[in-house]
């Protein structure tokens, strides 16, 4: 049996703000998602893409910071179990950035689809 401590919500809660504020200090590419991301956001209270569109494209910019957050949480602990270099440790963090590259060509794909079907609308 794990020696697990008993759920507590906001303790939990605060344990996911404290993992997101090293994230955010830590990594430069998930601060220039939220960069990117934030004005993306704002658009759609101005661009009427109908609320389908819309889900999919929030829902999109969201998968690319949850990848970003299990991406980092891959390295650090590669970086922890493996300080020197080892092919799989490599491999391990290539396929994070892989999930996080493939989020991020979805994410663009839609915008542009979006964006593209406002301007022949």
């Amino acid at each position: 049996m794990r020696n697990q401590p008993q759920y507590k919500f906001f303790k939990n809660w605060g344990y996911a703000v404290n993992g997101i504020k090293d994230i955010y200090k830590n990594e430069s590419s998930f601060r220039l998602e939220i960069f990117i991301f934030t004005p993306l956001f704002l658009s759609l209270f101005f661009l009427d893409f109908g609320m389908v569109l819309s889900l999919f494209l929030i829902f999109s910019m969201i998968l690319v910071l949850v990848c970003e957050c299990i991406n980092s949480a891959i390295e650090r602990v590669v970086d922890l179990v493996s300080p020197q270099y080892h092919a799989l440790a490599g491999a391990a963090k290539d396929a994070g950035s892989a999930a996080v590259m493939v989020c991020n060509f979805l994410c663009a794909g839609l915008w542009i689809y979006a964006l593209v079907g406002k301007i022949y609308e």
